[in-house]
């Protein structure tokens, strides 16, 4: 490969996050689409001509072209490490959308495959890309805000029949496995890369109004301290009535205080820091009910810029494998609370 060749992608999985994978890749210079697979037939899920190779396996796929270089993995959650796995061992690179898996130990799984391949694991989290978090991460990193005591984060979603259609992945524990690991996995991510590791946490779960919808909870409480210093509290829910209200920070420190919110954590609504002007941040682009930010502004293109760049000795992964396994365990580790054999 030379510096000029375009990095040949494939995407394993059509849905909504997949075709969006596929058109980011598609609207890349120095990438090439080769090839799709979905276990649904093209005509379902494309409904319009594509030029790339479909194919209704994974295995088909990988099989069928073994030039390809990365595979985006987008198919149901509970299939992400078996996927990636598959994908490293036919000597492929990996681009894993959220969560990495649904255990650490699949996790781990995936690491051990690509570290046999000598091949890269890219997790996406796309979220580290918007200017409020970068912003955020040097509030805390500089010390600018000083010592971080207290961080609150909320996340109140609406995700209702709409959503959860019958027969879907979405909703199961096996394939889905539970709000904070589809839905808000992202801000668990921004909380991690912020401010570290948790510990000592607590949690209480409840169900308002996804008993015919879903395998598990629809909101909680979330407490915890960092290990950095400071503690914290995540509030979640998705029994919001018919729109999303929020997704927001609130962070206390010892020089000043902020918070960014917003639907999807996009805009900065308070700063008040000692000795301290805020800095005019880049535009966030507008977020779709899904929050993910529309045509040519969706982060998801920063994210495969990162693996070509990667790839061609340019830079290094935003998101690695461990950092995507560390937001696998934060989760596991507050689901480990809830009580077994009910449906919190």
């Amino acid at each position: 490969m030379t510096s000029h060749s375009p990095i040949k992608f494939a995407v394993a999985g059509q849905g909504h996050i997949g075709k969006r994978h596929a058109e980011m890749i598609r609207r890349n210079p120095e990438a090439q689409l080769i090839a799709v697979c979905d276990v649904l037939p093209a005509a379902t899920t494309q409904p319009n001509a594509i030029n790339e190779h479909y194919y209704t396996s994974i295995e088909e796929m990988l099989a069928a072209h073994p030039d390809i270089q990365v595979v985006n993995v987008c198919t149901p959650n509970g299939l992400h490490a078996e996927h990636a796995v598959k994908a490293l061992a036919a000597g492929m690179h990996v681009v894993c959308e959220k969560p990495m898996a649904l255990s650490k130990a699949d996790c781990e799984s995936v690491i051990h495959q690509a570290l046999q391949a000598s091949r890269n694991v890219f997790c996406v989290m796309q979220n580290r890309y918007s200017p409020p978090s970068v912003w955020l991460k040097e509030l805390v990193e500089k010390k600018i805000i000083g010592d971080v005591y207290m961080v609150q984060l909320n996340c109140y979603w609406n995700r209702d029949d709409r959503y959860y259609k019958k027969g879907n992945w979405k909703g199961t524990q096996n394939l889905d496995g539970g709000t904070l690991f589809t839905q808000f996995s992202h801000w668990i991510d921004l909380l991690y890369w912020i401010f570290g590791d948790l510990d000592q946490v607590q949690a209480k779960f409840a169900d308002f109004n996804h008993g015919s919808l879903t395998e598990f909870e629809d909101s909680g409480f979330v407490s915890f301290n960092f290990l950095n210093g400071g503690m914290g509290c995540i509030n979640y829910s998705t029994a919001v009535w018919d729109k999303n209200l929020e997704s927001s920070i609130s962070l206390v420190g010892s020089k000043g205080s902020v918070k960014v919110g917003g639907q999807y954590m996009d805009k900065v609504e308070y700063c008040h820091i000692e000795n301290y002007t805020m800095p005019q941040l880049a535009e966030t682009a507008p977020a779709n009910d899904y929050g993910a930010y529309k045509g040519s502004a969706n982060n998801h293109h920063f994210v495969i810029e990162n693996v070509i760049d990667t790839l061609k000795g340019r830079t290094s992964i935003t998101t690695n494998a461990l950092e995507g396994l560390k937001v696998v365990d934060i989760i596991e580790r507050i689901y480990a609370l809830r009580q077994p054999n009910r449906k919190q």
